[in-house]
């Protein structure tokens, strides 16, 4: 159950990363989405559409997906959209006790690609988390991390409330940091202390000690939280 801390040389915001999201967002990421990723994207939006078109929920890189149902359980008259390219990980016990909420549905696909599509499509998610990404610590995996990557501009388009959490500060420090240059917020990190964990890595990060952060941003007021 014990988890080791993050290990990196960085020691705050990368240097580079002011400039690397001023450049992602004057070039808009190219890259094809792939058919698989765009029939995953339509079969999702068909399931939401199904279920009445509710205020939507985006879990993304949901694992497991036992943040997409706590998440559901939570937000009842939400529906809860859990992303994750790994059909293993999606098929996985999730260790969730008694019935499952019906307003949600999970779907593999890329990331990169569904936000891509997301955007296009216009949708306007109340709300979108992005729990425990991994931190690609090193000082060199900036571009690999969301705020570093091209797709992050994507990300912030989309609007709704959104919300990182990590048990690396830097990562939501960095999170934080390109919000507030895309979106002239002024967000910040924040200590996070969980009531209840609702993903398998908040509970195991707990349970080893980790301080834990998260960073949390209105887009759409235009106000951060």
């Amino acid at each position: 159950m014990n988890s080791s801390p993050i290990s990196s040389a960085q020691t705050g915001v990368h240097e580079q990363l002011a400039e690397l999201v001023a450049r992602h967002a004057q070039h808009p990421f190219r890259k094809p989405v792939t058919d698989y990723n765009q029939r995953a994207f339509d079969a999702s939006m068909h399931a939401w559409q199904s279920a009445g078109a509710a205020p939507l929920i985006l879990d993304t890189g949901c694992g497991v997906g036992l943040s997409t149902l706590n998440l559901a359980t939570q937000y009842p008259d939400h529906f809860v959209i859990g992303i994750d390219q790994s059909a293993d990980r999606l098929a996985r016990n999730t260790h969730w006790d008694g019935p499952q909420p019906e307003n949600l549905c999970f779907v593999r696909a890329d990331l990169v690609d569904y936000w891509r599509l997301a955007q296009q499509t216009g949708l306007r998610p109340a709300r979108h988390y992005l729990l425990y990404p991994n931190p690609w610590p090193k000082i060199g995996h900036l571009a690999r991390r969301w705020p570093g990557h091209a797709v992050f501009p994507s990300i912030v388009a989309l609007g709704g409330q959104i919300e990182c959490r990590s048990n690396w500060c830097i990562y939501v420090e960095e999170f934080a940091a390109a919000l507030n240059q895309l979106s002239g917020l002024s967000v910040q990190a924040q200590a996070w202390h969980p009531a209840a964990p609702i993903t398998p890595f908040e509970r195991k990060y707990l349970a080893s000690g980790h301080a834990l952060w998260r960073c949390v941003a209105d887009l759409d007021q235009g106000r951060a939280t």
